[in-house]
């Protein structure tokens, strides 16, 4: 019976691994604002986003302005000068601001009841790009309307089905991952091999972790796979291995541990056990002894 409810208990803990390292993750890494900015600021520098960036900023503000058989042109030009205002710190500026505003939106939409879709608004880089443009005395720089271009960041048809999962990670977000090691140093501290149940354990979290860093890749190419056309599947892959770096790296610490400690205590058992054969057996009798016996 103790053999079986160690056992029980070890599997247990290796099978909530996974859920805890994700509510963990939701909790602490996602559900908080200043640590999501923190993440998403690096962005401001990468191609991927500015690129992305100066697409919506520029099909924002062509749709805005009458520019007549000069289209084409000024759109060529409107292009190159919001491209050269991403690569400026007002532009960081901006872009922390606007995704701060829209962390904010996402977890009232979370946290809320309403049903509707959570969008990037880009309103303010629009802004700070007309003040440039004016400040440089380009023409058609005081009509360009500061149009309130948006990147939809969660659809509104998948809002309810987030905030249930969300609620859930959001709840156990401390006492999964805690649950998680109790039950597996219990079922050590309850084994009558325990060096059989301490690389077993190991190697039941090695295996967690490696589902866990599959379910993230998987979650990837499903949640890139999805997009509307109009958006930039290289900028939102760039977000969302930004917002995954944590739980891959946590994952990867916690495999290359298991994998460790159940080498190491294998080792140890062979060690031992080569040790112990090698005092059981009798030592042969010294020379001297054999002849004086004659």
């Amino acid at each position: 019976m103790r053999k079986v409810l160690s056992a029980v208990l070890i599997v247990l803990g290796c099978l909530l691994l996974p859920l805890g390292g994700l509510s963990a993750w939701a909790t602490y890494e996602i559900g908080d604002t200043g640590r999501y900015v923190a993440t998403m600021g690096p962005l401001a520098a990468g191609p991927d986003v500015r690129r992305a960036v100066t697409d919506t900023v520029t099909d924002g503000i062509m749709s805005e302005v009458e520019a007549g058989p000069l289209e084409d042109e000024i759109r060529v030009f409107v292009r190159k000068a919001v491209g050269s205002f991403t690569g400026t710190p007002a532009f960081r500026t901006a872009w922390d601001s606007a995704n701060r505003a829209t962390h904010d939106a996402v977890l009232r939409a979370l946290r809320g009841d309403r049903d509707t879709a959570v969008t990037l608004d880009l309103a303010p880089l629009t802004e700070r790009l007309k003040d440039r443009l004016a400040d440089d005395h380009v023409p058609l720089a005081h009509s360009i309307p500061v149009a309130h271009a948006k990147i939809t960041v969660i659809e509104a048809r998948e809002v309810a089905a987030l905030r249930k999962g969300f609620d859930v990670l959001e709840i156990t977000g401390f006492w999964l991952p805690l649950a998680a090691v109790a039950l597996a140093v219990g079922g050590i501290l309850l084994a009558v091999r325990r060096r059989r149940a301490v690389m077993a354990t190991a190697l039941g979290l090695a295996l967690g972790a490696a589902l866990l860093a599959l379910a993230t890749a998987v979650g990837r190419e499903l949640a890139l796979g999805d997009l509307p056309p109009h958006v930039s599947r290289t900028a939102a892959g760039a977000v969302y291995d930004a917002l995954t770096s944590t739980l891959r790296t946590a994952t990867w610490v916690i495999l290359a541990l298991g994998l460790t400690v159940a080498a190491t205590t294998w080792l140890m058992g062979r060690f031992v056990r080569h040790r112990g054969g090698s005092a059981g057996r009798p030592s042969a009798p010294a020379p001297e002894q054999t002849r004086a016996q004659a």
